[in-house]
Formats: structure tokens, C-alpha cells, sequence
């Protein structure tokens, strides 16, 4: 998952960077309201965590401005700001939750993969097709009932692949959602993933689809 992160607030902004990269996730982050607007109506993000007290445009700015652009990617916005009114408006002006600061980082956590359930139209955290398992509170895999263990970017590559089961996932998709889309990486480096997912389930596991990206099926083999 490819979240935006808006913060200001340099040590907060690096300890939510480095806890949410440890889950697996690609964080873009940026630190003042008019680079959050740019980057909210140019990047292929999944979620965006947005603060309100921001330098150049006001994070209530921001997201009434991306709405009004038609920027559907789900925003979760943390802010100091505690009054009733002010989380009704942010709520209102189209955020989808509102956490408020401090907060505990597990909490961030959890909300994510909360409405990251809401979007994809589930109720938990497990992702099955046929035989394999993921669980995206655990981080656990399984393969035939074995155990799998993946590192971080084979974890982010085989949720991304198993939240679109049956469906091709293009390749431009997964090199966003795995490295962000501002960071050069090498034309091998997502084959190179994919054949080490494939080595740890099996081959026919995932499939390629060439000159598109990449499909897992609904029951792999």
C-alpha cells in the first residue's frame, strides 16, 4: 500500500515513516499544504494521512480542495485540534476518520487497515485465495497450511496481488504501491521480487501477464 503522509512536524512525521515502513508499507512524505495538494492530485496513492496546522495551505484547505477535484483516495486526518466542531467539519469537508493527536502509533495502525477494509468492501483482516492466506493484522502467511515467511516487499507485493485476485495488476501499479512513485528502481527489480515470492509458494502461484503485470488467481497452484 502507497500511503501519503502530510506532516510538518519533523520527529513525528519520522517515527510514523519508519513504523509504517516496518509494516510493510511505502510512504511518501511531504511537509506543507500546497506539495500535499500536488501531491494529491498527481500521485496513484492508496491513503493519505493529513495534519491540519500545516505551512502553505491548511490541511481543511487541502482536502476541501482535493474533494472538490474529485480526489477520491481516503484521508485520515490527525490533528491536535480536539473540539467537537472541528473534527464535524473535517469529517463533513470529506475526510474518512479523524485521529487525534498524540496518539498511539499502533492506533494509526489499525485504523489503516480499518479503512483500507471499508475501501476493498470486507469486514477482517484475512486475505484468502484457494490454499494461501495472508493476515494483514499478523503479517502472517500461509501456504497449505505452512507458514511462509516474507520479507516486507515480498509481504506488500503478495497483499497487493491478492486484494485484486483474478484480475491483472499492472506493473506501473505495483512499482508505485512497492517503491513509491518518486524513486528510481532498476526494470528488474520487480521480477526479481516476484521470483522470489514464487520460490517460497510456487511457480504457478503467480502468473505473468506480458506487456500488462502480473496476476495471482483465485485458487493458485
Amino acid at each position: 500500500m502507497h500511503i501519503i503522509l502530510v506532516e510538518d512536524d519533523v520527529q513525528l512525521g519520522e517515527a510514523i515513516r519508519r513504523a509504517l515502513e516496518r509494516l510493510a508499507y511505502t510512504i511518501s512524505w511531504f511537509r506543507n499544504g500546497n506539495e500535499a495538494l500536488l501531491a494529491l492530485r498527481d500521485h496513484d496513492a492508496d491513503l493519505v494521512l493529513l495534519d491540519l496546522g500545516l505551512p502553505g495551505k491548511d490541511g481543511l484547505d487541502v482536502l476541501t480542495e482535493a474533494r472538490r477535484l474529485r480526489v477520491a483516495t481516503p484521508v485520515i486526518v490527525m490533528s491536535a485540534r480536539d473540539a467537537v466542531d472541528s473534527r464535524i467539519s473535517v469529517l463533513d469537508a470529506g475526510a474518512d476518520d479523524y485521529l487525534v493527536k498524540p496518539f498511539h502509533l499502533d492506533e494509526l495502525a489499525a485504523r489503516i487497515r480499518s479503512l483500507a477494509r471499508r475501501v476493498r468492501g470486507v469486514a477482517v483482516n484475512r486475505l484468502e485465495a484457494g490454499a494461501l492466506s495472508l493476515d494483514l493484522g499478523t503479517f502472517e502467511v500461509t501456504w497449505h497450511g505452512q507458514r511462509v515467511d516474507l520479507t516486507r516487499r515480498e509481504f506488500a507485493l503478495l497483499q497487493a496481488l491478492m486484494e485484486r485476485a483474478g484480475r491483472i495488476v499492472r506493473r506501473e501499479s505495483l512499482e508505485t504501491s512497492l517503491y513509491g512513485p518518486d524513486n528510481v528502481v532498476s526494470t528488474s527489480a520487480l521480477e526479481v521480487l516476484v521470483h522470489s515470492l514464487r520460490r517460497k509458494l510456487s511457480h504457478g502461484a503467480i502468473q505473468t501477464v506480458r506487456g500488462f503485470g502480473y496476476m495471482l488467481p483465485r485458487e493458485p497452484q
